[in-house]
């Protein structure tokens, strides 16, 4: 359909999309797994992990964060990679979608109108008590759903949570997946066995074996999780509107979450949308873990970063950052509301330049 687009699976839900109505949904996490130095490049330093969910969304309201002196990056060797919430913030601006925030448990809370989902963040998930009662999230998860079912026709859901590939890794392993050293990562260099050992160390500490199916999702979550895995599998399982769930590896982790809930669930009105950076990234596999799953379609946009003039956006080339802030979905709706990709960079570009 567009030449930056490559589709693992089927396009007819983009037909589905022509001339609906978009609302696109950033919710907002935290856990203190974020603080595990070298787990994340979701900040320039680990302490600072727990602020990027709510200035990336001030970013895009304020177009500057609040809560921070500084914009959050990925800080690595040669330079620094700027948030996706600028990508996120130019698409909303050039295709004019309406904006929503969700605190599903961010400990730094925005300087913004949201909507409270859960307000206490998750655990370091080496306790093995990750998340308190993951079920009342999920519920009021679902009652979200049903509430903007009414105002959308279209739902693209993104999120922003630190260290979410690797709660999303601890879910996906508890549910009987297979998916180390399969999980993306914000950094280069994946730390694939870092991830690996505090997941291990976190269902040993739950009383769960390593290599043991967990029946009930929500101990799962409860165990190794994050807050933002059962709201927006709430918000999906609520909403009867076709859904883009915007986002990378850990977008799969809600998809098995659900899958455990209702085996039967159709995921061909909820594809996942990401980045080229995830969908080509050498040291994960988005694919492989979505294909145990279901037969669940993924879009992958590309952005064309070589040909920015702003020399941060190069560092998404070479590994850094690659998703987030609902990028990928929201540079897929502002491609089907008309705007060429060329004209979605030069703004991406202008922003980079201004803010960094």
């Amino acid at each position: 359909m567009f030449e930056e687009l490559k589709v693992y699976g089927s396009e007819d839900f983009l037909h589905e999309l022509e001339d609906k109505k978009p609302l696109f949904l950033c919710v907002l996490a935290t856990t203190a797994t974020s603080q595990i130095p070298g787990i994340t490049g979701a900040g320039a330093a680990p302490d600072l992990t727990e602020y990027t969910p709510a200035a990336d969304v001030e970013l895009i309201v304020h177009e500057a964060p609040l809560c921070l002196p500084e914009i959050p990056k990925t800080v690595v060797e040669g330079g620094s990679t700027p948030t996706p919430a600028v990508i996120t913030k130019a698409c909303i601006e050039l295709a004019d979608i309406p904006f929503l925030v969700a605190d599903a448990g961010a400990r730094i809370k925005p300087n913004l109108p949201y909507i409270l989902i859960n307000e206490k963040p998750g655990d370091d998930i080496r306790t093995g008590k990750a998340v308190d009662n993951p079920r009342k999230i999920f519920e009021n998860g679902k009652i979200l759903g049903e509430m903007l079912s009414g105002m959308a026709e279209h739902l693209i859901i993104g999120e922003s949570t630190p260290a979410g590939t690797t709660t999303a890794l601890g879910v996906l392993t508890a549910l009987g997946y297979d998916a180390n050293f399969k999980v993306s990562a914000s950094l280069p260099e994946n730390p694939h066995n870092l991830k690996r050992d505090v997941v291990k160390e976190g269902l040993k500490n739950a009383g769960i074996k390593w290599g043991e199916k967990v029946k009930d999702p929500f101990k799962a979550v409860e165990a190794v999780g994050d807050p933002m895995i059962p709201a927006i599998a709430g918000i999906c399982m609520g909403t009867d509107i076709p859904i883009t769930l915007a986002g990378g590896t850990q977008m799969t982790a809600i998809c098995a979450f659900i899958k455990a809930i209702e085996e039967d669930f159709d995921f061909s009105r909820t594809p996942i949308a990401t980045t080229i950076f995830v969908a080509e990234d050498e040291t994960s596999d988005i694919n492989q873990i979505a294909r145990q799953i279901g037969d669940i379609t993924i879009y992958a946009v590309d952005p064309g970063f070589e040909r920015a003039t702003h020399k941060g956006l190069h560092g998404y080339l070479t590994g850094s950052v690659k998703e987030g802030v609902g990028a990928g979905g929201m540079l897929l709706e502002a491609l089907l509301k008309g705007v060429s990709m060329d004209t979605i960079r030069d703004r991406i570009d202008e922003l980079c330049h201004k803010l960094f």
